[in-house]
């Protein structure tokens, strides 16, 4: 049978296949160059994670080298005992690896970093799947934008055009006059969107993020870390509450 004569489309570009054991070469490169070149590594971890927080920790480190990769190449990197770690006792950072993880590299104070972490701790709206922090209902009457977040006076109507969307989110509004109402049986205070401790849905979660309810902090914990000049390591906040030394 003859070859199709009609036009066919040729991609000029080629999508070039990430190669994995060359990123996992310079991770492992770069690490054990940082160890030289910097004074302090901490080990952190991450609730709630958020890409666009992580990106702040970068910016506000710009002096520094922040890694978040696979954890067993980050723990080779350091070494997983006295024969294979990069500097003395560095290898004792390597039990702290586990979960959501990153190394941080710095030469600033250890009080420095420290004090930055204790202080960024932005908010941000609940994923589904995670455990509300709080309880939230939309009060009876009148739905403003804030929905009794904030005091009336300061708050406004919320607009008629997503009463739709907030009846198809299973909130009995109705409207009433151009003005969206909550409309529940006698008795009931307002309709429960979510209650501290239970999991979160994506409906839930939804409406919390229609009416501005911030629930979820992004946090940075620091675990522990290592000083070059000394080859210590500090373990921050242990059971007890107390900094001890390694």
């Amino acid at each position: 049978m003859p070859r199709s004569k009609r036009a066919r489309v040729v991609h000029e570009s080629k999508t070039v296949k990430k190669d994995h054991k060359e990123q996992t070469r310079r991770l492992f490169a770069n690490i054990r160059e940082c160890i030289e070149e910097y004074d302090h590594l901490f080990i952190f971890s991450v609730d709630n994670m958020r890409n666009t927080y992580l990106k702040d920790v970068r910016t506000e480190f710009a002096d520094s080298r922040v890694f978040f990769g696979k954890t067993k190449v980050m723990a080779k990197a350091l070494g997983q005992n006295s024969e294979s770690e990069a500097a003395p006792n560095v290898h004792k950072l390597t039990p702290y690896l586990a979960g959501a993880v990153g190394l941080l590299f710095t030469s600033r104070t250890p009080e420095a970093v420290i004090e930055h972490f204790e202080n960024f701790r932005p908010q941000d709206f609940a994923r589904a799947g995670t455990e509300a922090t709080r309880s939230f209902t939309i009060p009876n009457g009148l739905v403003t934008s804030r929905a009794g977040e904030i005091p009336v006076e300061q708050d406004e109507p919320i607009s008629h055009t997503i009463e739709p969307a907030l009846r198809k989110l299973g909130v009995p509004t109705r409207l009433i006059k151009g003005k969206v109402t909550l409309e529940l049986m006698e008795g009931q205070e307002g309709y429960p969107v979510c209650k501290k401790g239970e999991i979160l849905d994506s409906r839930q979660t939804t409406l919390m993020k229609m009416f501005g309810v911030l629930s979820s902090e992004f946090k940075v914990e620091l675990k522990a870390y290592w000083t070059r000049s000394t080859e210590e390591i500090k373990i921050l906040a242990p059971e007890g509450g107390m900094d001890v030394d390694a």
